[in-house]
């Protein structure tokens, strides 16, 4: 029997295919899917990995044999799939591993309104529903799935984000990583006619030929970092796998952190909608509260992960919230996130103050960051209870992994997710306090 406990994760299902995650699995989070929902109708895509198709077809064998049907989006962009079960009022499921390497699959749900299913929100209930389905045989309907595309639909929202009369010509160029972004970017470009944009490892390729499709790492920003400069672009846009992350170069090849992004945007939405709340994730640097707050916003730190920002969101009564990894979530986009609306925001602030993007990110860059350290430890519990124990002077909270506050320098250091790794995640007032800490840090944790 398949290990359900394997796949599951705090925000997602995933998992190698087909030794973790196959078709049987899949017909059952169908099911499982369907009955949480009370669904009569699902919505469901899938991205350019060749395992979607199947993974896919077995999901809409499980969501059919309950009397659902299924509105069966193709190729899409997780944002996509947002868009429509959010217009559509929809439960909706992406067949997609986002940034893991090619053996991996997985599957992101909400419920309708492209409301987040999370282990706390849902998908603890829907494993459990899997499970009881594993054992069963499920007989599906082909003859309730209908096809639909949705691309121009989603491109016209993305647009009516941004102000069209105030954009000027722009040459970019974006890294879609052999992934979704291949689709939906050229699609939302097509509709502005005055940025010229050149499009690198546009075709949708779920081997990832050129590199992998996960942009927070630094090497695989290279290949366009290199193209902006050479090609005196004004701006480079790295999406990653599922296209719904985006982290932006400015056009002296230099990466705009998560955090930089995130505090470039919230000036606009609070431009736009005075004195409202912005939720940044607690991996952000120290800068996004200050800008948030020195813009006369209300501010409120967060956990990581999708499903609790869109919560939070919704308690909170947020117009935007934004996390170091490059997940940008937008009140009027049913709270989820989008790499291409952030984009576009962005590039609209660069038209409207007529700044290059290295003169927009410099009065909300205040810090030396590390960045996102990987390290791959035997017992990850048992690393994170040695670094507590070792900097037990400093405050210290548990909100999401270990943070550590040491006066003009901090740290966090918490489990992924998603993979068997810790991250480090440190900032400090200069670059050499940085790298002093990150060094230390590093040794104990690898001791």
């Amino acid at each position: 029997m398949p290990n359900l406990d394997a796949v599951v994760k705090a925000y997602d299902v995933r998992g190698t295919v087909p030794d973790q995650l196959d078709e049987s699995l899949a017909r059952a989070f169908g099911v499982a899917f369907a009955q949480y929902n009370a669904a009569k109708s699902v919505v469901v895509a899938h991205d350019m990995r060749p395992s979607g198709p199947g993974l896919v077809a077995a999901f809409e064998d499980g969501v059919t044999s309950t009397g659902a049907s299924v509105v069966n989006l193709g190729l899409a962009s997780t944002d996509l799939l947002y868009f429509a079960s959010g217009s559509m009022n929809m439960p909706g499921a992406m067949f997609t591993a986002s940034h893991n390497p090619a053996q991996y699959n997985g599957i992101k749900m909400c419920a309708a309104g492209a409301k987040s299913i999370g282990i706390d929100s849902g998908l603890r209930e829907v494993r459990e529903l899997a499970r009881t389905a594993l054992g069963r045989q499920v007989h599906g309907d082909p003859s309730k799935v209908a096809k639909r595309n949705m691309l121009a639909d989603f491109s016209a929202h993305v647009l009516s984000f941004v102000d069209q009369s105030l954009l000027r010509p722009l040459r970019i160029v974006a890294d879609t990583a052999n992934g979704m972004g291949g689709l939906v970017v050229p699609a939302v470009f097509d509709g502005l006619p005055m940025f010229d944009v050149e499009i690198m490892y546009g075709e949708l390729d779920g081997t990832f030929p050129n590199h992998p499709a996960d942009p927070i790492q630094p090497a695989n920003q290279r290949d366009l970092q290199a193209r902006v400069v050479a090609g005196k672009f004004d701006v480079g846009l790295a999406f990653d796998g599922d296209a719904d992350r985006v982290f932006l170069v400015d056009e002296l090849g230099r990466t705009v952190s998560g955090s930089t992004t995130t505090a470039i945007l919230a000036k606009v939405f609070l431009r736009r909608s005075p004195g409202a709340m912005i939720l940044y994730n607690l991996i952000s640097s120290r800068a996004v509260r200050e800008v948030i707050e020195e813009n006369g916003g209300k501010s409120l730190r967060t956990k990581n992960g999708h499903s609790y920002m869109k919560g939070l969101m919704a308690e909170t009564g947020a117009v935007f919230a934004g996390e170091h990894s490059g997940h940008y979530y937008f009140a009027d986009n049913y709270r989820a996130d989008s790499g291409l609306i952030a984009a576009l925001i962005v590039l609209e602030e660069m038209c409207r103050t007529g700044l290059p993007l290295s003169k927009l990110r410099e009065p909300v860059e205040r810090y030396a960051s590390s960045g996102e350290i990987n390290t791959q430890v035997k017992d990850i519990d048992a690393v994170i209870a040695r670094v507590a124990e070792k900097y037990a002077a400093y405050p210290q909270d548990r909100l999401d992994g270990l943070t550590v506050d040491c006066g003009d320098w901090w740290f966090n250091v918490r489990a992924s997710n998603t993979e068997p790794l810790l991250r480090l995640n440190l900032e400090a007032a200069t670059r050499d306090e940085c790298d002093t800490q990150v060094a230390a840090l590093l040794a104990l944790i690898t001791a």
